[in-house]
Formats: structure tokens, C-alpha cells, sequence
């Protein structure tokens, strides 16, 4: 089993913030696979468990707000006796371009409270995890108030292709290995700056 996590806030004051993509994947993996999300006090988490690409699967929303998403994780872990290298998580970025996903093998929090959560209960940064750009908040916005922000409707269409993407990259990820992921969904979006210049130097 994999245990497939998004990040969020509880609470319908929060549903569609910048913040709460990771719940968005969710939803979308539910409506793709054929899964039902219920309450789960054990692991204070909505839950649905499932099957993608025959890998038997748990999607775990966390309902104890962002900055204690490891509780839920780590209940999880304990309960199907997993190490963490079998979870994916799935969350915010404002370094990301909003439509924009990268994926990782490992890695730091990135100042995102939730990750940072999970990394500090779990003792390591080795799992997988999907990154979906939100946007980079304007110079006048505190974090805090950009992320729990809605997106703009010129954003709306790209938001859609985040989450859409996200939701395919972790079925790929499932299916393939998370190098098969990176390969597939970051080469795709390499930046103008990154392909080889032309021009010539004197």
C-alpha cells in the first residue's frame, strides 16, 4: 500500500485558497479512481482508501489544520506499519508559477508548514512529494494572507492545470516510480531560460 497525502486547511472558509490544492488533487484522484473520502478520527484525516494502476492506495487529507499535518501522517504510517519512502504529498508552492508542478524525490520543506511538519515528526525528507505552483504573492501580501487568498479568475485555468497535472503525476508515480514522474512532468515545463542560447560570444 501508498498512502497518497494532500495538504489543506479543514473548514469550507478555506476551500479553494491557494493553500488547499493538495485537498483539490484529492478530490480529483477520488472523481479519476473511483474512490469515496470519509472521516477518520483514528488518523484525524478525511480517508479514502482505493486502487490506481493496481496499487492498492490510501488518500489522506489531514483535518488538523496545516501546521500539525504529520500528526495525521504519522498515525497512518504507524497503523499500516509503513516507512515513509511510501508516502507521496502533495502540496502548495508560491515559488512555482500557478499551473506549474514539480516533482521530487526528497527534499526540504521550502517553508511550506505542513512539509515541514511531516519532515520534523517523520525524522526524514526521503519520500516523494508533488509540488503545485500557486503563484509568488505580491510585495504588499504577507505570506500568510497570500496563500489562504482565492485564486484570481486569470488565474483559474491554470489552477485547473496544476491540479490536473498533480493528480497525474502521482498515478504516474505510482505506476512508474517517481523517476519516471520527474522525468515525464518537470522536463515538460523547463523554462525559455533553461534551453541552450544561440547566441555567440566575441
Amino acid at each position: 500500500m501508498r498512502i497518497v497525502v494532500g495538504l489543506g486547511n479543514p473548514g469550507r472558509k478555506y476551500t479553494g485558497t491557494r493553500h488547499n490544492v493538495g485537498f483539490e488533487v484529492m478530490h480529483k484522484l477520488c472523481h479519476d479512481h473511483g474512490i469515496q473520502m470519509k472521516s477518520n478520527r483514528r488518523f484525524r484525516a478525511e480517508v479514502g482508501e482505493g486502487n490506481i494502476g493496481g496499487v492498492p492506495i490510501l488518500l489522506l487529507a489531514p483535518t488538523t489544520y496545516m501546521n500539525l499535518s504529520g500528526d495525521a501522517v504519522m498515525a497512518a504510517l504507524r497503523f499500516y506499519k509503513l516507512p515513509p519512502s511510501d508516502i507521496i504529498v502533495v502540496y502548495d508552492d508560491v515559488s512555482l508559477p500557478v499551473g506549474d508542478i514539480r516533482v521530487r524525490e526528497r527534499g526540504s520543506a521550502g517553508g511550506q508548514k505542513g512539509m515541514a511538519d511531516i519532515i520534523q515528526k517523520l525524522g526524514t525528507d526521503e519520500f516523494p512529494r508533488v509540488r503545485i505552483g500557486v503563484g509568488s504573492k505580491p510585495p504588499s501580501w504577507t505570506l500568510a494572507d497570500y496563500v489562504l487568498s482565492r485564486f484570481l479568475r486569470e488565474e483559474w485555468d491554470g489552477f485547473v492545470q496544476g491540479v490536473t497535472l498533480a493528480g497525474d503525476a502521482v498515478a504516474c508515480i505510482l505506476k512508474e516510480g517517481t523517476p519516471t514522474a520527474m522525468n515525464r512532468f518537470n522536463k515538460k515545463q523547463k523554462r525559455e531560460t533553461d534551453k541552450p542560447s544561440d547566441s555567440k560570444t566575441e
